[in-house]
């Protein structure tokens, strides 16, 4: 749901497909000549693509209302709650896992730290694992318990709701009047509680969201460029929305809720792959209030292969756009302003641009063959300003976030904006169909992000890979199709265009290739245990 805007941008940017040398033939005609030569067909290319694109513009020139938003309210995030508890509230830390045994025993002893009242503090590890994680853990626990701390395992035998199921399950048995979340690849600070807690005084406080921080954001280019496009969420728009009193989300993890608020909500639902962020619009049409503190920074792990961080991303795609389609209408039929309900139509719909991305680029290469013979006028007219709105929005959007989050070194994230974009790319197939299937209803599983820790990619299980199937093929074809457009507008003299082009034959090559590349050497690596335990069983 974050790298929409960067991918659309990409197919803005092509508008650029006029060229100094047709420019310069097109000085001697008629400004408009071209115009009086369109046929029907080329309309029927032109008003759809054109189309297209002021919708892509639109949501371009969100990414301004958003970076507004931030310089207008940052200020407002002290980081000091306006009042204080005189007695703390009972808290229930809850730790959902599912097959996470590389980054489980992390979790427990970066929680085991965390600086509460053991009178007051109670732990549930839910775990829905299927996978040695779950004998691993249960271990860990009775470890904990026996040394003090307040922790209780729950294993269920089947995975009914997934995430959110095992949430609900937990609040059977939590005595907690408030509830903190952490996902297994999370680290939470030791003064985590102490500095959220007291925003609870304030009785309609329904949930307190803290800013996440990334454990591996230098491990690689991929990651480089998932915490920009993440921190483009939690620097500027959680801000600007928060600041602006708008609806914004927990994200499902280093928060805290209330859980009277869960219950007045409706609790948690599992007919979306994304029960934080529908919990959230439920609860803030019931009128409780969200605060975001920036300030309080909680590490995670961020995923390192490509697959994953796809898979990762449709997820939250199509997620979202489940609650689009069942929330929607209970928000706009609500008595909120206006502007209330305008930015949850952007927040909630924003992944619609992927299949019109798709819709785009089976246009592309008819429509640059339609343009060839119009004026350069037009790009001045048409063009130029729906780049402005979206190219420039973006680039725009996540270098203000860079500058706001570390303004000594936010000029090194130049470098990786052809990457980030590439990224955005990257995600336009799963994406689509990730759309598509919440459109039309189509339910599938929750699938998880592998996590590794501190393991090298290596040494890692390949039990813990989901097989791409046949995404890295379409993207290679895809990079072959752009490849070829690529061609035509250089023998076409579109040499404005073949930079962006080439975003989009970059973007799916790579997608592609480091899929197939990773699957391989995790083929690889599981050959080699395999041949090891027999060698050890041998001797």
């Amino acid at each position: 749901m974050l790298y929409s805007a960067s991918t659309a941008t990409l197919f803005a940017s092509n508008r650029l497909s006029l060229t100094a040398g047709r420019m310069l033939d097109a000085l001697s005609d008629d400004t408009f000549k071209g115009v009086h030569r369109l046929m029907p067909f080329d309309w029927a290319m032109l008003i759809p693509y054109f189309t297209v694109l002021i919708i892509l513009s639109i949501y371009g020139l969100h990414r301004y209302a958003m970076i507004r938003g931030y310089s207008k309210h940052h200020g407002k995030f002290t980081g000091e709650p306006p009042s204080r508890f005189a007695a703390l509230p009972r808290i229930t830390i809850q730790l959902p896992i599912y097959n996470e045994r590389y980054v489980v025993e992390r979790l427990l002893e970066e929680t085991s730290k965390i600086d509460y009242p053991r009178e007051l503090l109670e732990i549930q590890v839910l775990d829905d694992s299927t996978d040695d994680t779950h004998p691993f853990t249960r271990a860990l626990v009775e470890d904990y318990r026996e040394a003090g701390l307040p922790i209780e395992y729950i294993h269920r035998t089947n995975r009914h709701g997934f995430k959110a199921g095992a949430l609900e399950n937990g609040l059977k048995t939590a005595t907690g009047e408030l509830v903190a979340i952490f996902d297994a690849d999370f680290v939470p600070p030791r003064d985590f509680l102490m500095r959220t807690v007291h925003y609870f005084a304030e009785s309609n406080v329904g949930m307190v969201q803290t800013r996440w921080g990334y454990l591996n954001r230098h491990q690689s280019v991929l990651t480089e460029v998932q915490s920009m496009l993440l921190d483009g969420h939690f620097v500027l728009e959680h801000v600007a929305r928060a600041g602006n009193g708008l609806f914004f989300n927990f994200n499902g993890t280093a928060g805290v809720l209330r859980r009277k608020m869960i219950e007045d909500a409706g609790g948690w639902q599992h007919d979306t792959l994304t029960e934080d962020s529908d919990l959230s619009y439920r609860a803030q049409l019931k009128g409780w209030r969200f605060v975001y503190a920036p300030s309080i920074e909680c590490l995670s792990e961020l995923p390192e292969e490509t697959y994953g961080f796809q898979v990762q991303q449709s997820r939250w795609a199509k997620g979202l756009t489940q609650v689009a389609i069942k929330l929607l209408p209970s928000i706009l039929r609500a008595k909120l302003p206006l502007r209330v309900k305008a930015e949850a139509i952007f927040h909630l719909t924003p992944n619609i641009s992927y299949p019109l991305m798709i819709v785009m680029s089976v246009m592309m290469l008819p429509v640059m063959i339609v343009r060839y013979y119009m004026g350069w006028f037009e790009m001045l007219l048409i063009d130029f300003p729906l780049i402005i709105a979206s190219f420039v929005s973006v680039a725009a959007f996540y270098l203000a976030a860079q500058r706001a989050l570390f303004p000594e070194t936010w000029k090194r994230s130049f470098f990786f904006l052809p990457a980030l974009l590439a990224a955005g790319v990257a995600l336009t197939i799963i994406n689509s169909r990730a759309v598509f299937e919440a459109l039309i209803g189509y339910k599938t599983e929750f699938a998880r992000t592998a996590k590794y820790g501190a393991q090298k990619l290596r040494s890692r299980d390949a039990k813990y890979r989901r097989r791409s199937g046949w995404l890295p093929y379409a993207e290679l074809l895809a990079g072959a199709c752009f490849t070829a457009i690529t061609v035509y507008a250089i023998n076409s003299y579109n040499y404005l265009a073949v930079p962006f082009l080439l975003l989009f034959v970059g973007g799916y090559f790579w997608a592609g290739f480091t899929t197939l590349w990773q699957e391989y050497q995790s083929k690889l690596a599981f050959e080699r245990a395999r041949e090891l335990a027999a060698d050890q069983v041998k001797a």
